[in-house]
């Protein structure tokens, strides 16, 4: 799957390689890993059935928070438990908060590792703080391994971040779960608050293989480097992850730089949810080993290939702060068995969140889409951001390239309004930038009115 030369840590040792205990540890599991997501659908669900069954035994009899609506969950018999699956209740952000210490294990496994804790973005308004186990992140590590051996990404080149909670630096490997088990290139992290000129500069400069990013933030650096005839001449591959992908996206990556996105689904709470198969870029495959996922109708139910629901989590390895039943506040639809033949479920479509639905007069709703080629067929938009303010408006926050001319502005509305179904009152705001919130999440739609900020 790799040329990469794994790393040996034993003196005089170079081929066949010992890694350290970690190396070893996280090869073992991509070995299992590499062996299930070739099974059929049945098998990995009763594989995720085996591990769900220990995981709620732990939840009910350690977890304060989960002794009540367990209680009548009959758990030493899997059919018995996937009959009653559906009465557990959901499990919601603001619950998380308020629970608190409450969703905590007195009693974690000692050989699952130190407690960690972390700390969620904010970009829902609603920063949450959690604990994980050094065993649930090791999984974490596994499935980023899995995600670079699918993309066949090289091990030996330059790999540059632009993401949240970084500082400019310069690394000598891909991170610990990577260099464990494999000899890499150096890594470069630069933080997204960076003005896009001066992070399209640092690109030229240090000429990456491979660029991660916010999709917002690479159709920023793309539209630019565009403007200006740049690419990074070694650049192999594109990345993306914590944003909904636009449509477009693929198309511009491939138009302005000849280079292919690989796009995950990920939270901060339960870590990798889908990765984009490497053989059909539409789907993206549940990490099934690693979690349950759920994506469920208005009435609960589970929505069948081609229908969209709310995405609901269950983390199977963190024992130390078990999300049950989670909705995360996402929305996706689900995708049919893929074609490349893995058994992982499928999602087609990740939505987003319920605040990014425009809400019609009728009542009614839908996910708005902004392609890029709309916008620069009629003026030189460089960023936008609209927000549903009433029923009947939209403000759309522009940054363009020069002062839009009165019919530029006028073909701009009629263009929104036809995107959006609806002859909305259209306010264009110009401004010299657009800047991200403090988590680092860029939405180009949110609802702002009443029942829209889910």
């Amino acid at each position: 799957m790799t040329d990469a030369l794994a790393r040996s840590t034993v003196t005089g040792l170079v081929w066949p390689a010992l890694p350290d205990s970690v190396g070893a540890s996280l090869l073992a599991v991509h070995y299992q890993l590499a062996q299930s997501e070739w099974w059929p659908a049945s098998r990995l669900v009763a594989a995720s059935q085996r591990q769900l069954g220990v995981l709620l035994r732990h939840a009910r009899d350690t977890v304060p928070a989960y002794a009540e609506c367990l209680a009548g969950l009959s758990l030493d018999d899997t059919d018995s438990a996937a009959a009653g699956w559906p009465d557990v209740p959901l499990l919601r952000r603001a619950q998380v908060q308020a629970l608190g210490d409450d969703l905590h294990s007195r009693a974690v496994p000692a050989d699952h590792g130190q407690v960690i804790e972390y700390h969620t973005s904010g970009s829902t308004g609603r920063p949450l703080r959690g604990v994980e186990t050094e065993l649930s992140h090791f999984f974490f590590g596994a499935l980023n391994l899995r995600e670079h051996l699918w993309q066949r990404r090289d091990f030996g080149g330059r790999f540059a971040a632009i993401r949240t909670n970084v500082s400019q630096a310069q690394l000598p490997g891909w991170g610990r779960a990577i260099e464990a088990v494999f000899r890499t290139g150096p890594a470069l992290t630069l933080p997204i608050h960076t003005a896009l000129d001066t992070q399209l500069d640092w690109l030229l400069e240090h000429d990456p293989d491979y660029l991660l990013t916010h999709p917002s933030n690479l159709r920023g650096l793309l539209l630019l480097a565009q403007e200006r005839g740049a690419k990074p001449a070694r650049l192999k591959g594109l990345g993306s992850f914590g944003e909904q992908l636009a449509d477009d996206l693929r198309m511009l990556c491939r138009q302005v730089w000849d280079v292919a996105l690989a796009d995950v689904y990920s939270c901060e709470e339960a870590g990798y949810i889908a990765l984009q198969c490497p053989q059909v870029p539409e789907h993206y495959h549940v990490q099934a080993e690693n979690l349950l996922v759920e994506v469920l109708d208005a009435a609960g139910r589970p929505c069948a290939p081609g229908d969209s629901g709310e995405v609901v989590l269950t983390t199977l390895h963190n024992f130390a702060m078990p999300l049950i039943r989670y909705a995360i506040g996402d929305y996706a639809q689900v995708g049919p068995p893929c074609a490349c033949g893995r058994g992982l479920p499928v999602l087609r479509r990740i939505h987003g969140r319920a605040r990014n639905l425009l809400r019609l007069p009728d009542g009614s709703r839908h996910w708005p889409s902004f392609p890029a080629q709309d916008w620069l067929a009629i003026a030189p938009v460089r960023q936008f951001r609209l927000r549903q303010t009433a029923a009947e408006c939209i403000e759309v926050d522009l940054v363009t390239a020069r002062p839009l001319e009165a019919a530029e502005a006028d073909g701009l509305r009629r263009m929104l309004q036809g995107r959006l179904g609806h002859p909305f009152q259209i306010v264009l705001h110009p401004v010299a930038d657009i800047p991200r919130p403090a988590g680092g999440k860029f939405e180009d739609f949110a609802c702002q009115i009443d029942g829209g900020s889910a």
